[in-house]
């Protein structure tokens, strides 16, 4: 594909840049919606690209173009040493090869494993645990910053570093090793994965080796795929780290290139943007095993009108034992977890679906609307209309 196949008076002022982007991952996708902000403010560009996965090698047609500029996602020495070869201003987005004199404008990969620590820190956990995928720098980089980062505050954490490829294992006996794994864990444990998919790994081997989640091992991944983390079983939290700012600085960067400035001496790091808690670590650490037993039972049934004497049944321990332990492990009694569950699961459902509130009182447990709004209202501040226009507006 040649510039001159075209008139080239037809453009005179529009750059053609060539996106070398996968649209097989979250992160890819945001990287492009970064650069297509960009291309809006400042543009137009002609741009050239093409569904395509990570593993994907350069298009053949990039050997002899003649464009403007690329950005690219350079998963590999031998695509940055093509992609300089052609000789056209490049930036690449993903920093995996190491060495790579292509400017490079990527996520923290430090900042976001520190902000996992500090959200599994927060949560009063004391045992700590990484799994990521070996070979691969960032992930590897995330895990030594992980690590760094706990044993900082004085405690340990253990890695795991699955192949990252299983040719000769089938995926039932690759999840059942990591379930081994994890079942060696002291509990309760705080896992961060190296991204969204091996946290959605992570959580079918525990609940293989029937942990529970989060009360026993707590997951936290990468990338905040909502797609993905809302598949996983229970959902998944993430780290979101920014690739959208990632896509449009690099795009800025590429137009300062075209432009014939000179390339940065250093790497661009994105700010890293937070983390996203979904119900795989919504919890305090719970050393006691029967409350965190109860904990797992009230966050399965809260909804089903449950009172506190079905969690003491469940755990086949006295009433006033366990209320004493609850009251210990979280400041706060069996009946206000049954509450706090059932107006997290309302809150969930008034900023995500349409359903009218009368359906929403009785899908959570409540049989009248009148009860379930005062009771929305005293724990939450505002009316459930009031809280889904309020969200909804944001």
């Amino acid at each position: 594909m040649s510039r001159k196949e075209s008139d080239p008076k037809a453009f005179p002022s529009r750059p053609h840049v060539a996106l070398i982007v996968e649209t097989s991952h979250a992160s890819g996708r945001a990287i492009l919606r970064g650069i297509t902000r960009y291309i809006n403010e400042n543009g137009p560009w002609s741009v050239y690209h093409e569904p395509r996965s990570l593993d994907g090698e350069l298009p053949s047609w990039l050997a002899d173009w003649q464009g403007d500029g690329i950005i690219v996602r350079a998963q590999n020495p031998r695509i940055a040493e093509n992609v300089l070869r052609t000789g056209i201003p490049a930036v690449d987005v993903l920093g995996v090869a190491a060495g790579c004199k292509l400017p490079l404008v990527h996520v923290d990969n430090r900042k976001i494993s520190r902000l996992a620590a500090e959200h599994f820190l927060e949560r009063g956990f004391k045992n700590f645990a990484f799994c990521g995928i070996a070979g691969l720098n960032w992930s590897e980089e995330r895990g030594g910053a992980f690590q760094e980062a706990i044993c900082e505050q004085g405690f340990s954490c253990e890695i795991s570093m699955l192949p990252a490829t299983s040719a000769n294992d089938s995926w039932e006996q690759s999840q059942d090793r990591l379930g081994d794994w994890l079942s060696s864990l002291p509990k309760p444990v705080a896992v961060m994965t190296s991204h969204d998919p091996i946290g959605q790994r992570v959580l079918d081997a525990a609940r293989r080796v029937r942990a529970l989640v989060p009360e026993e091992i707590a997951v936290i991944g990468v990338d905040n795929d909502e797609t993905l983390c809302a598949i996983a079983d229970p959902p998944l939290s993430s780290i979101k780290p920014g690739h959208t700012w990632v896509g449009y600085h690099a795009a800025s960067l590429l137009c300062k290139l075209m432009a014939g400035d000179s390339t940065p001496a250093t790497a661009i790091f994105a700010p890293t943007i937070g983390c996203v808690t979904r119900h795989s670590s919504d919890v305090s650490a719970i050393e006691d095993s029967e409350v965190a037993q109860a904990v797992s039972f009230i966050r399965e049934h809260a909804c089903e009108k449950i009172g506190v004497q079905d969690v003491v049944d469940y755990v086949s321990i006295s009433r006033s034992a366990l209320k004493r332990r609850f009251a210990k492990q979280l400041d706060r009694g069996i009946h206000d977890e049954i509450i706090r569950v059932r107006m997290e699961r309302a809150q969930q459902l008034l900023a995500e679906t349409e359903l009218p509130i009368s359906r929403i009182a009785v899908t959570i447990g409540y049989e009248h609307i009148e009860y379930f709004s005062v009771a929305f209202r005293r724990e939450i501040g505002e009316t459930p209309v009031a809280y889904r226009q309020r969200v909804r507006a944001n």
